[in-house]
């Protein structure tokens, strides 16, 4: 069977697939075949059903529920640490400010909207977003990626962690990112490619240097500089990506209800999210 992976083509993702990318680990009879894409044109192709497996945004998953499990492993988690706002000048507030966002259906943006409901955001490529802050074509700029670490080298500030906010705010981890796997491939497959996304994420966690060197290829900007780029990979890919936790379930649910309480998400919320949650 061939299975169709899509995912960024950011250093961590790129660390925790690599055992599949590089025929490390035995894919057990799945062809696999990677797809490269920034995360908000897989959350476009996952409302479509495109791959069998995709990483998406945990702000899109009510939208794409009917067609899509979240797998166990893989997830892309801050405790204490997330997406940030970034600003030329000094700001006491985002309120009716230009912001500009990387896509209305990442976690990032979710979890800026329920910070503050009031600002104009202005979508931008991921990559383009410290490019218009440091022009000034934005009043501040919401980072995903390893934006988070390189921000400083354009002579910008931090006005907002996401992640220490929502830490602050409820005591729990903050889940961005996920791996997604098609219900029609059937539970026994599903339950084949589980074990399969743990055993890569593993083999990346006993080999860092290994899988390091891989990823550094698609670190962008900090690709030079090693210390960040591992900084950065150790960041999101740890335990919390093998396994996310009571406590990161939790939050999962959590977020997405504050969602749709406050109007961002216009669609109901699964009983079943996870995949390891359906009993078969």
């Amino acid at each position: 069977m061939k299975i169709r992976i899509a995912h960024s083509p950011d250093s961590d993702d790129a660390f925790m697939f690599y055992a599949l990318t590089e025929s490390k680990i035995d894919t057990e009879g799945f062809e696999i075949e990677h797809v490269l894409a920034d995360i908000e044109t897989l959350n476009k192709e996952a409302l479509k059903g495109t791959y069998e497996v995709s990483a998406v945004s945990f702000h899109a998953y009510p939208y794409i529920a009917d067609k899509y499990l979240v797998l166990p492993s893989g997830g892309s988690v801050g405790d204490g640490y997330g997406p940030i706002v970034v600003v030329k000048e000094n700001l006491e507030s985002l309120k009716a400010k230009r912001v500009g966002v990387p896509g209305k259906l990442t976690t990032a943006f979710l979890m800026l909207k329920l910070y503050e409901p009031n600002f104009e955001e202005v979508v931008l490529p991921f990559d383009h977003v410290l490019d218009a802050v440091e022009k000034g074509d934005v009043d501040a700029g919401l980072v995903i990626h390893e934006g988070q670490l390189s921000y400083q080298d354009r002579g910008l500030k931090i006005f907002l962690d996401l992640g220490r906010w929502w830490k602050e705010k409820t005591d729990l981890p903050l889940p961005l990112g996920c791996n997604v796997i098609r219900k029609d491939l059937g539970m026994e497959n599903i339950r084949k490619f589980e074990g399969l996304m743990k055993r890569s994420i593993e083999y990346a966690l006993n080999n860092p240097e290994e899988a390091l060197n891989f990823a550094r290829k698609y670190a962008r900007e900090i690709k030079e500089d090693g210390e960040k780029t591992k900084r950065f990979v150790s960041m999101y890919v740890n335990q919390r990506t093998l396994d996310y936790g009571e406590d990161g379930k939790r939050a999962v649910r959590l977020m997405l209800q504050m969602g749709v309480e406050r109007g961002i998400i216009k669609a109901d919320i699964p009983h079943v999210i996870f995949s390891d949650e359906v009993i078969s």
